[in-house]
């Protein structure tokens, strides 16, 4: 992915940050030329160019938003590109505001020619904030629960030169109050010669209630959706030039002001909120599953269901500092609240400041408009005064609940909770962090849920998303300056109406694993449960998925077959829709460089979008287990956990840095010259050897490489040529068999079906080694005897010695699950070692895999840059070492290791011509001699050919080398290694 976006941006002069000499040509106002507007110059008021003229830092010539929202998953990328028109290097700043539950994926830099592309790394304990680093991730790693965080980073820029800067990030939309809501902001803090938004919505289900809100600025009136609730006030218009074309299961949403539009909005470039909200059509049942690559999204959100009665306590601050507008919006919110309960609802108030207060001592009371009336008069009377007392406060709400459910009112199936509101920190009493929430921990007995509330910026939000994450609730923040009094409705009603309690989600037993969150105490009307897993067996016809929760007074199970091949096709064929509609998005936008680049990059990363859910939600659970953790060795293992899922998806998270290089610049305002960059003692490029490049007849990836695009950036070693055995499976598949002491080599074909799952190596009971590949299909060339062929689209290596890990080897990536689960890109250069196995890729050539240190494995990556429609990207296996390999291994290639064979020559008989025969164990096999190309084609070897699908060559027949799924070790019916 990330080598694509720079490819694409690299791909004009424009992008290299190296302004055009057409720009400054004498006959243009090169103050205007330097601008690049989008419209005349003529057309733009004398305001606006005052504005322009007067601006001494870096202009933004081009802005473009893109996001692609697939199935509640939206990728964003950010194009800005920033042109110094000054003669001095002058500091550029981007900045740019995200959604707090957003993972940065990539960051990069494109200054005088040269691109400097972000890493992600562990993070070092008490590591300071970098530049680059969003300003509310706390280096502990909570989360701020602010509805932005702020992505930084100043850089200097050479004189007359443009610098580009490229941000993407991912997120997945969360369901409240039946909507979901997408937010962009644009606060490019100047105006912008050509300012671009588009958003691309692709669902399963049928997208409904899309509405586009009017510019949403200021803390003030800038509430989500939780706030303002699911409609919006009428006749409001979406921001102008907004364009909205709604065709069922796609949506797009183009938003294009021109610099004069932009300044009818803000002259200081704060537009604001770009808000989209919708909602998909669902059925009744157990839910939309997406299947793809492997993995699976479950999302569930059942509806038109009886409400449950809920046991609510309110817990409200009254010391001191809520006094004045806190207070009275708080009151304000109470009584909206009162008259929302429902009468199987029961309630009760505790007041706290150093004091405190309950409304209905020992007892929760049904509501009845004469407890509504009574309630309403203890609200209207709380009086701001004293500390802080946090612990008693919780501890007597806690006390409340406990006795009502241990008591005969209390119905068995109602929903129970704690709404704990504070604006500050615990001044009276315990203070504590640690024994507060031990001591809410004991007092909850997991019996009901805490739900905190923070008004201001004098609060220990850390203590209240603990206390919340604890006990099976939720925090929220309240800005200081917020409308309090919306917020807390909005939030109530969030919570305010639960549908079903202790629902559990179980998939069939053994077909799936890491599987996120399946457990949940509430599900509350308007939201959504979504798990994510990995399937163990892509092959299986169905998934089995049972759903049990209660409701009311009664429990609901519900079940189904999902039929995964079905499923998966759907997945695939909206996904394709997506990319199609992100690119033709981007080559629509009238010369926007930055939106049609990012178009065709959104286009490729969301292929694996289901896997990415599954990461992103998997990094989220690790971080709330850190949370939650409750000792030293359970925390690490979170942590850790986390953090390695975070460098595999390269995630930018509170476990991580995003470490980029920055650009030298000299004292007369140019770029200082690149040296020559080489790997460091031990990099893993300096000890990969490299295979013959690929030759297949179409051009291959790996000859544009990315320092020829972009100048002499990077100096890479000379990678040497390895020998490994001729011992292989490539092309067609073409097998060669090399018999060293035979001192000879034959070779087979195999013919196939698309889907095909073959084993090639099997020594699971010995070396613990098993080698599977799969066939993909591809049409036959012009005049080909063959109706199709096939090749490996996939090869998956399974070591069960000293545990059990594997490798996952395609044409674009490789899937290590060892101690650690990483995705790597096959178009990087880099080296893993996870204990049972090790890896080595060599970018777009090859893969080595190691056992132990007597077995290796070479994979060869055959791509194709401009591929006919019978070329295929596909893989060359090859058997690099076998010493560790046992004399009982069998599979395709591994039964003849250590086989020695014979050649004989069968005179003539009658009109019969001489034949040679193969001697193999005690079978003779008919041979003719032949030449295969092997190594990509580089090298020509002289074989015995082996007709009929190799009949008498190999041991039993074809058939019995299918795999019932590619992690199958041969385990199952056949019981042993030999067929």
């Amino acid at each position: 992915m990330l080598l694509l976006m720079i490819l694409l941006f690299c791909a004009s002069p424009r992008a290299l940050g190296q302004v055009e000499e057409s720009v400054f040509e004498d006959d243009i106002d090169p103050d205007w030329a330097d601008f690049d507007l989008d419209i005349a110059p003529r057309r733009v008021p004398r305001q606006v160019k005052t504005i322009l003229t007067k601006e001494s830092k870096p202009h933004i010539q081009e802005l473009s938003i893109k996001t692609t929202i697939i199935s509640r998953y939206a990728f964003t990328a950010v194009y800005c590109a920033m042109l110094n028109r000054h003669s001095a290097a002058t500091e550029g700043v981007f900045q740019f505001q995200i959604p707090t539950d957003a993972y940065v994926s990539n960051f990069t830099m494109i200054i005088g020619g040269r691109v400097y592309q972000s890493e992600i790394k562990p993070k070092e304990k008490r590591v300071k904030q970098g530049n680059g680093k969003p300003k509310d991730k706390e280096s502990d790693g909570t989360r701020s629960e602010s509805e932005v965080e702020i992505f930084r980073m100043a850089v200097k820029i050479p004189g007359r030169n443009r610098a580009i800067f490229l941000l993407t990030y991912e997120e997945l939309l969360q369901r409240r109050l039946g909507r979901y809501e997408h937010v962009t902001s644009l606060r490019p803090l100047q105006l912008v010669s050509r300012l671009n938004l588009n958003v691309t919505i692709v669902d399963h289900s049928l997208i409904t209630d899309l509405e586009v809100l009017p510019l949403r600025n200021g803390r003030s009136n800038g509430a989500s959706i939780a706030a303002t609730g699911p409609k919006i006030p009428a006749k409001t218009e979406p921001p102008v030039t907004t364009v909205v074309n709604n065709d069922k299961n796609v949506c797009k949403i183009t938003f294009s002001p021109n610099i004069v539009q932009q300044a009818k909005i803000a002259t200081n470039g704060i537009l604001g909120d770009f808000v989209i909200r919708y909602d998909v059509q669902r059925d009744m049942g157990i839910g939309d599953i997406q299947v793809l690559n492997g993995h699976f999204v479950h999302y569930f959100a059942p509806k038109d269901l009886p409400v449950v009665p809920k046991n609510v306590v309110f817990v409200i601050d009254t010391s001191a500092s809520m006094l004045g507008t806190k207070i009275r919006q708080t009151k304000d919110a109470l009584f909206t609240i009162l008259r929302d309960l429902r009468p199987s609802d029961h309630f009760n108030f505790v007041s706290f400041s150093n004091k405190i207060k309950v409304w209905q001592p020992n007892i929760l009371v049904p509501v009845t408009p004469l407890n509504v009336r009574d309630a309403k008069k203890f609200i209207f009377m709380l009086m701001p005064t004293g500390g802080t007392n946090i612990n008693s406060a919780i501890q007597t709400g806690s006390s409340l609940l406990r006795d009502y459910l241990s008591g005969p009112n209390a119905s068995p199936n109602s929903v129970s909770l704690i709404i704990f509101l504070t604006d500050g920190r615990p001044t009276v009493g315990e203070i504590q962090s640690t024994a507060i929430l031990g001591n809410t921990r004991s007092a909850v007995q997991e019996k009901f849920c805490i739900f905190t509330i923070g008004i201001g910026n004098d609060v220990d939000y850390r203590l209240l998303d603990r206390m919340a994450l604890e006990n099976c609730g939720m925090m929220r923040r309240i800005n200081e300056e917020a409308d309090a009094s919306a917020m807390l409705k909005g939030f109530y009603n969030e919570i305010g109406t639960p549908l079903l309690s202790d629902i559990r989600i179980n998939y069939t037993e053994d077909s799936v694993q890491y599987v996120t969150q399946h457990l949940f105490t509430n599900y509350f009307n308007g939201s959504e449960i979504v798990i994510a897993g990995k399937l163990t067996n892509q092959s299986a016809e169905s998934l089995h998925v049972q759903v049990t929760a209660s409701n009311n007074d009664k429990s609901i199970i519900l079940e189904t077959d999902v039929p995964l091949k079905h499923r998966q096709t759907e997945t695939e064929k909206h996904v394709k829709a997506a990319a199609a509609a992100a690119m033709a998005a981007g080559a629509k936008a009238p010369g926007s460089e930055g939106s049609q680049r990012l178009g065709d990059a959104l286009g490729s990363i969301a292929q694996d979008f289901v896997e990415r859910v599954w990461g992103f939600l998997s990094v989220k659970e690790g971080l709330r287990s850190r949370l939650r953790s409750q000792t030293s060795k359970e925390r690490d293992d979170h942590t850790q956990q986390a953090a390695n899922l975070s460098l595999t998806y390269h995630f930018f998270t509170p476990l991580t840095n995003l470490v980029v290089e920055q650009p030298e610049v000299l004292a007369d305002g140019t770029m200082a010259p690149a040296p020559a960059i080489t790997p460091a003692v031990g990099e893993v490029v300096s000890a990969v050897n490299e295979l013959p490049g690929d030759t297949e007849d179409a051009t291959p990836k790996n000859q544009a490489s990315l320092s020829n695009m972009i100048g002499n950036v990077e100096k890479k070693p000379v990678k040497k040529s390895i020998t490994i055995s001729k011992t292989s499976a490539d092309g067609d598949p073409h097998f060669v068999v090399e018999f060293p002491l035979s001192k000879l080599t034959v070779c087979f074909n195999i013919n196939g079906e698309p889907g095909h799952v073959l084993r090639l190596v099997s020594d699971h009971k010995y070396s613990g080694v098993t080698v599977n590949g799969k066939l993909i299909g591809a049409p036959a060339p012009p005049g080909s005897h063959k109706h199709q062929r096939t090749y490996f689209g996939s090869i998956i290596i399974v070591v069960d010695h000293p545990r059990r890990a594997y490798i996952e080897v395609t044409p674009t990536k490789v899937i290590l699950d060892g101690r650690d689960r990483m995705v790597l890109p096959c178009h990087s250069t880099v080296g893993v070692d996870s204990g049972a196995l090790s890896l080595a890729i060599v970018g777009n050539s090859n893969v080595t895999v190691s056992v132990g240190g007597n077995i290796s494995f070479v994979i060869l990556l055959h791509q194709y840059k401009n591929p006919a429609p019978y070329q295929k990207d596909h893989l060359g296996f090859y058997i690099g070492n076998s010493k560790g390999l046992s004399h009982n291994c069998h599979g395709l290639l591994g039964q003849f290791l250590y086989e020695e064979v014979g050649l004989a020559e069968l005179p003539a008989q009658g009109d019969v011509k001489p034949s040679m025969v193969l001697k193999v164990k005690d079978r003779s096999v008919s041979v003719v001699q032949k030449s295969r190309r092997i190594y990509s084609g580089t090298q020509s070897v002289d074989c015995w050919f082996a007709k009929n699908n190799a009949a008498k060559l190999i041991d039993g027949q074809y058939e019995d080398y299918l795999m019932s799924h590619m992690f199958d070790t041969g385990d199952g019916p056949q019981g042993t290694n030999r067929v």
